[in-house]
């Protein structure tokens, strides 16, 4: 079996300490799982970002998120489980942040949240090419 049949199979899971400098650790471990699919840097950047916001924006600072990717024949999916807290909704005309970002890269319908019914939030992407 070849390992991007391995990797299809199985898949990426990992589990992070909900501090900074996890970031370039998330980044380093999508892209070594990825390796070298054709949305690999799109989707190390929307890691980034997806657990940049876990980090700074929920329960999940100074404890624990997880991150999941699966790579399959023409898709790439992501997602980042934090442990929930309160959404912020911007206000209209507020800069843009990266979960514009996000939706630029992945077009509608092409990433959003749902609760995993602990009070967290998975927040997944998923890229096609």
């Amino acid at each position: 079996m070849s390992s991007t049949a391995a990797q299809t199979a199985t898949g990426y899971q990992h589990t992070f300490g909900g501090r900074a400098d996890q970031l370039s650790q998330v980044r380093d471990q999508i892209a070594g799982y990825l390796k070298d699919c054709p949305v690999t840097q799109d989707m190390v950047l929307i890691a980034d970002e997806l657990a940049a916001n876990a980090i700074l924006h929920t329960h999940s600072r100074g404890s624990t998120f997880h991150v999941r990717c699966q790579l399959s024949l023409g898709t790439a999916r992501i997602e980042v489980e934090d442990r929930g807290g309160p959404w912020r909704h911007r206000p209209p005309g507020d800069r843009p942040h990266g979960l514009d970002i996000i939706q630029a890269l992945t077009g509608p319908g092409g990433w959003g949240t749902r609760p995993t019914g602990t009070g967290g939030r998975i927040t997944w992407a998923l890229l096609s090419w």
